[in-house]
């Protein structure tokens, strides 16, 4: 489980978004958090692997 903070606007759009395209508001946010790892994930591997040669 997680639970994130937004503002109430934010989240009658979203809801309103998603509920138009007959999608769960979580599914979506599962959806975004998936692309942005994809983007994102093999960045952050690269940085782990360079903090930890500087370190050494």
């Amino acid at each position: 489980m997680m639970q994130i903070s937004i503002t109430d606007d934010l989240k009658k759009r979203f809801h309103a978004a998603c509920a138009l395209h007959g999608l769960k508001m979580s599914h979506v946010v599962v959806e975004m958090i998936e692309q942005w790892l994809k983007t994102n994930e093999v960045n952050l591997s690269s940085e782990l692997k360079e903090r930890e040669s500087v370190a050494n």
